[in-house]
This record gives C-alpha cells, sequence and structure tokens, in this order.
C-alpha cells in the first residue's frame, strides 16, 4: 500500500505544478539538447545528400529492408530523454533536429516534422509510465522500439502504401530492430561517450558515465 502511494504521488507530480524540481527544465538543459540535437539535424542533411541514395541502390532488389536505416532518425528523440531526463525531452530534441533538417533541404519536406513528433513518441509513454524516474538502456530501447511502430504505420500511409502485408511487416519488423540497436542502444552509448569526458557533468548521465 505503501509504495502504491508512492507511485501515485510522483504521477500525479509529473502532471500537476508540484513537480519536483528534478523534472523542471532549466537553461543548461535546454541549451545543451538544443545543440546536441541541432548537431544530429545536420548529421541527418548529410546522411540524406550521401548516404540514403546508396542505400536505396543498395536495397533496390528487396526496398522493405530499406527501413534498417530508421533508427538514425529516431537517435536524436533518444539522447536528449537519456541526458536530459525531463518530460519532453524526446519530443524537444527530436523535433529540433528535424527542424535543421528540413532547412538544409531534405527529400521529404515539412513531413519530417510529423515524423519527428511520431519519432518520440513511443519513448514519452514509456517513460511517462515509469513518471520519468527511471532511466537506462532497456528502457530507451523499448521506447525506441515502441516510437518505431508509430513512424512506420505512418509511412504505410504516406510512403509506401503499395506494400503487400507481408512486405510491411518486414518493413515494420526492421523498423522496430532498427529503432532499438541504433538509436536505443546507440543513443545511450553515445550519451556515456560524451559523458565519460567530462563534458556532461552537468547532467546525472554525464556524472554516472564518469563513474563507470
Amino acid at each position: 500500500m505503501q509504495k502504491e502511494k508512492k507511485f501515485q504521488s510522483s504521477w500525479r507530480a509529473v502532471w500537476s505544478n508540484k513537480a519536483p524540481s528534478s523534472l523542471t527544465w532549466r537553461g543548461v538543459d535546454l541549451i545543451t539538447a538544443a545543440v546536441i540535437s541541432a548537431a544530429l539535424g545536420v548529421a541527418f542533411w548529410g546522411y540524406d545528400s550521401i548516404m540514403y541514395p546508396l542505400v536505396g541502390i543498395a536495397t533496390a532488389g528487396y526496398p522493405p529492408i530499406g527501413e534498417l536505416q530508421l533508427g538514425i532518425w529516431i537517435l536524436p528523440a533518444v539522447v536528449g530523454a537519456f541526458l536530459v531526463r525531463k518530460p519532453g525531452a524526446a519530443f524537444y530534441s527530436e523535433l529540433i533536429a528535424a527542424s535543421v533538417e528540413l532547412v538544409l533541404g531534405n527529400s521529404w519536406g515539412i513531413t519530417v516534422i510529423n515524423s519527428a513528433i511520431l519519432q518520440s513518441l513511443g519513448i514519452e509513454l514509456i517513460l511517462l509510465l515509469f513518471a520519468y524516474r527511471r532511466f537506462n538502456t532497456w528502457l530507451l530501447m523499448i521506447g525506441a522500439g515502441l516510437t518505431a511502430v508509430f513512424e512506420v504505420l505512418y509511412e504505410f500511409v504516406v510512403w509506401v502504401p503499395e506494400y503487400s502485408f507481408f512486405n510491411k511487416m518486414v518493413y515494420l519488423g526492421c523498423g522496430v530492430v532498427s529503432a532499438m540497436l541504433i538509436s536505443g542502444l546507440g543513443g545511450t552509448y553515445l550519451v556515456r561517450a560524451i559523458g565519460a569526458t567530462g563534458a556532461l557533468n552537468a547532467f546525472a548521465a554525464g556524472r554516472e558515465a564518469k563513474t563507470k
């Protein structure tokens, strides 16, 4: 009963004005997440221009496996969520990266903003289930996988409506695997790697990285 009351209290705190200070955004959260996300947005633009066409050629024999790239675009959401550890961090980071990609130019136009919302939704939902109190690689891998499901369902309608049911399932499976490995696993590793240098000492993730 005591544990249940404690969980309910922390859950309500996420939505109330009395949220613990640990869930309140700081200036350093906004700035650091924005800088990293903008850098990833530039990387997206470079990937769109150089690697994406090459991957398209390599997977031309069976296009559904091209969705193994999906995890790359979900990376900012995982990095932002794991680093900042506040409600909305995944949304904020993904939207900034997508906006930079949009400004620099891409093949998908304004639809990258729609994808940015979906590419962070699963992560926000998983973290919300734990009232933004638990952050680890496995949890973020699950969140990234769920996010991939939302994004792929959107792509079924907008980008690949002609795929057969079987091809859609392959496409979905590739997207989920990519998101869990590239975004979930890769994103947490990236934050820890940067944190180990001492550059993220203002964040719990950075301090944790230095102790491992």
